[in-house]
């Protein structure tokens, strides 16, 4: 399973930006391997990635804006729902990973199955 994490590599957005240092910055930390996929540079990124965030995900108006997280083709969620599992020790859970032994989440999951 390969996370993929679309993003905008020419993003005029300081939000979208940093947002996006965000996520990769928190893979790279916990050693979670994953893919950049560029939508700025490469049309067939941009348009998998509309095609496939789901309908209720989609802002009102507009395209879905980067990032968007995959686990392989499976839509996992965008910046909010990334952030909100991180603030909820559920990162892995919210990937659709395994969280590893030994780290906070394996250990909540651990007490919740208790």
């Amino acid at each position: 399973m390969v996370i993929r994490v679309y993003i905008a590599s020419s993003s005029g957005s300081t939000a979208i930006k940093k947002k996006q240092q965000d996520v990769l910055g928190f893979l790279e930390a916990n050693k979670i391997g994953f893919e950049e996929k560029d939508i700025a540079a490469n049309e067939e990124n941009r348009k998998w990635m509309r095609e496939n965030v789901p309908e209720n995900s989609r802002p009102a108006t507009g395209y879905p804006l980067p990032p968007q997280i995959f686990n392989e083709s499976q839509y996992r969620g965008d910046y909010d729902a990334f952030f909100e599992a991180r603030e909820n020790n559920a990162v892995y859970a919210f990937l659709g990973l395994t969280a590893p032994p030994g780290s906070k989440e394996a250990e909540v999951q651990a007490k919740q199955q208790a």
